[in-house]
């Protein structure tokens, strides 16, 4: 059940169609920094972790 290449073709289509071209850089931007503050959140927990068994 996976996505192939039409499916997201189309899923890009329906995107475009609705947010226009000019408000995807905004959505991409967003979505980039939510997922680089995601990271740090995982890492800086990571980092806590191995602090803490070291002590």
């Amino acid at each position: 059940m996976g996505l192939g290449a039409p499916e997201i073709i189309l899923i890009l289509a329906v995107v475009l169609i609705l947010f226009g071209g000019k408000k995807i850089p905004e959505l991409m931007k967003g979505l980039g920094k939510g997922v680089k503050e995601f990271k740090d959140a995982t890492n800086g927990n990571e980092e806590e972790e191995k602090s803490k068994t070291q002590v």
